[in-house]
């Protein structure tokens, strides 16, 4: 969204334009809706702001849900906004800790700083880019205790405020068609200025999960989040934010509830053991959390092979850290063989699941020729540093 559309969908006009649209249908004749809203007299910035927008809002309903229908949206923005659900969780840390004015450098499009302000904390969002400050503006229109200020993080004077949240921006400047920055370096604010702050006030900033752990400071907690099976971001914790004597944690959000494993370092891999007849795949965060050792000794289970993150035990133990699968048989690694045995078992419908294999899933299923009614999940893996192809049913998740 450029400044001039952001200009007029932000006219009263505007705004009762883009509330007046249909809900989005991706299916819809573009062309012909465009053309109904240039003669209705609407102007071509305005038609492809508020289209623009209409979008946006569609899209934005998996992170922000119902309040999505009311806020306005950055396609760059969108893209890196933390869930409300997760956001909820970050203001919570705030609040548990009386840490009351709170500024969050690098707001994005508002989204952290709506749950701050939700909390009932005094938050000021910070962002340097006019056309993104605009929309958070917006965004936090609602809250009394909220405001935003168009600055260069690195400008802006602390001295009011109890604690920090930063999100720093890890894709290329501009509001659509952004690329991830894959140098840490790059981040804006830069990463020596986002942890110095933590020298001077507690501190809560919100990295890409694959962020390189050897660049955590050993003073942070630092806590991996799952969302629904899907790793979403690594937050780290600095002074008063951070819990006494956790240094790891992974933290589960499901449509069951919240789960949550947490130590004071990474621990230490389990032993390899036989494979037995359950399998489990722990959850990105845990392994990203490097807490796959202690989720092991937890299930009386044990490496199925050394530096691969699948564990195996003979009985079954019910998790909400892991996905459990029981082991139906062995299948030939072979795969001229393995395509055999799969017509034999009538398997036209395949889940491929790999660890530890130079295998691609897709390729492998197409030159397996599946044919058959019947459908299975196949995994491809070590076990004791041998490769082996298991034949698995997939256990359901707690309820």
């Amino acid at each position: 969204m450029e400044r001039s559309e952001l200009v007029e969908l932000l006219s009263p006009g505007g705004l009762r334009l883009l509330d007046s649209l249909p809900p989005y249908d991706p299916a819809a004749d573009v062309v012909r809706v465009v053309s109904e809203l240039r003669k209705a007299g609407h102007s071509p910035d305005l038609v492809t702001a508020v289209l623009g927008q209409s979008r946006l809002r569609a899209k934005a309903v998996p992170k922000f849900g119902e309040f999505a229908g009311r806020m306005l949206f950055t396609e760059a923005g969108l893209e890196q906004a933390t869930r409300l659900r997760v956001a909820a969780l970050h203001a919570g840390r705030f609040a548990g800790a009386s840490l009351n004015r709170v500024v969050d450098l690098g707001c994005g499009i508002g989204g952290d700083a709506m749950a701050l302000a939700a909390m009932d904390l005094t938050v000021t969002g910070v962002d340097a880019d006019e056309v993104t400050a605009s929309v958070a503006s917006y965004n936090l229109a609602p809250f009394e205790n909220a405001s935003v200020l168009q600055s260069a993080a690195e400008d802006v004077d602390l001295s009011g405020f109890d604690a920090a949240w930063l999100d720093p921006a890890r894709r290329t400047a501009g509001h659509s068609n952004t690329s991830r920055l894959t140098r840490p370096e790059d981040y804006s604010p830069h990463l020596d200025f986002v942890f110095g702050l933590s020298e001077r006030m507690p501190i809560g900033v919100k990295l890409g999960p694959g962020h390189d752990r050897d660049l955590i400071p050993a003073e942070a907690e630092a806590q991996w989040v799952s969302v629904d099976g899907k790793l979403v971001e690594m937050g780290l914790w600095f002074g008063a934010l951070a819990r006494p004597g956790i240094r790891r944690s992974a933290l589960l959000l499901g449509r069951t509830g919240t789960n949550e494993l947490t130590a004071p370092r990474d621990s230490e891999d389990a032993p390899v053991g036989v494979l037995g007849d359950y399998i489990y795949e722990p959850d990105g965060a845990i392994i990203r959390a490097r807490l796959i050792g202690d989720l092991a000794r937890s299930l009386d289970a044990r490496m199925l092979s050394e530096g691969i993150a699948y564990l195996t035990s003979r009985d079954l133990q019910r998790t909400p850290f892991a996905t459990a699968f029981r082991v139906l048989e062995m299948l030939p690694v072979d795969e001229k063989k393995l395509r055999l045995a799969l017509q034999e078992r009538r398997i036209g419908t395949l889940e491929i699941k790999k660890r530890g294999v130079d295998v691609d899933p897709a390729t492998l299923r197409t030159r397996l020729k599946l044919k058959g009614s019947e459908s299975a999940t196949l995994v491809l893996t070590r076990a004791a540093g041998q490769r082996v192809a298991l034949l698995v049913e997939r256990i359901p998740p707690l309820a």
